[in-house]
């Protein structure tokens, strides 16, 4: 029992993290299936045919490519749009400041219901067409609050004598930005990315209601292929985006862990 109590916090997490990655690898384990009929639900036999023909299954990839072009845009660009308000609401002081905190909640907080069918009005009574343009757009729109969020709660963190003691060794508003402000913020402004990323690639409810009738993501060509058949493809394209995930949060954690070495090295000496 003492070692149990000892240990139980460690037991938790662990069932936990156990309980978040199961879906994870039932889709890895299912990419390897070969199943008899259309549903890959039961396991069958062990088969490589996925893996070696990814894009046997018309309009999948096709699916894929829009959704990653949409989503490495939409990424892009609220991450810089969600930097510079982050820094505005993090480091200025100005009227309507707290009422702009507020609405960068908003399309958090708005059901994805209420926000597609919103942005579907507003572009129909402006004329714009459905289509890739208006996904765009709506995605931009929804993950540059998260963008804001992450990057301000760094800028909060940061130590504003940092700064200050670069201006006191002479550099300039451009170098102290870049050479001490950014490298600090950067961690926060990468996770906000990576978060828009995921969020606009993986979003179905408001892609549907702007995406029109030809226009079909990722999200939109599986929820159509599990009415009549989920091919195996489809957990050959969420085991590699899982892999993917883990293998750059691993790829950041090293150069973290690197450059904490350096620094104290650096302290050493």
């Amino acid at each position: 029992m003492a070692w149990l109590r000892r240990n139980l916090v460690v037991i938790v997490g662990l069932l936990v993290m156990a309980y978040i990655l199961m879906p994870n690898l039932v889709v890895t384990m299912f990419s390897f299936n070969k199943p008899n009929g259309r549903y890959n639900y039961e396991w069958t036999q062990f088969s490589l045919d996925a893996w070696l023909n990814p894009c046997a299954s018309a309009g999948l990839c096709e699916s894929l490519g829009l959704s990653l072009w949409v989503a490495v845009v939409a990424a892009l660009v609220s991450t810089v749009m969600g930097t510079m308000a982050a820094f505005a609401l993090g480091r200025y002081r100005f009227r309507g400041r707290a009422a702009t905190n507020l609405l960068v909640f908003f399309p958090m907080a708005t059901p994805e219901v209420v926000m597609g069918s919103s942005l579907l009005t507003l572009f129909i009574a402006m004329g714009i067409p459905s289509g890739q343009v208006t996904i765009l757009i709506a995605h931009i729109l929804f993950t540059v609050s998260f963008v804001v969020t992450t990057v301000k709660a760094r800028v909060a963190s940061l130590d504003p004598a940092l700064e200050q003691a670069a201006a006191d060794l002479y550099a300039t508003p451009s170098q102290a930005f870049w050479k001490v402000t950014f490298p600090l913020v950067a961690p926060g402004i990468a996770a906000g990315a990576l978060l828009a990323f995921a969020l606009s690639f993986d979003d179905y409810i408001v892609t549907n209601f702007n995406a029109g009738a030809t226009t079909v993501t990722f999200p939109m060509f599986v929820w159509g292929a599990a009415q009549r058949g989920t091919p195996v493809q489809i957990n050959v394209v969420g085991t590699v985006m899982f892999f993917g995930a883990l293998a750059i949060v691993g790829f950041g954690q090293l150069i973290g862990a690197r450059l904490r070495i350096g620094s104290r090295r650096k302290e050493a000496l």
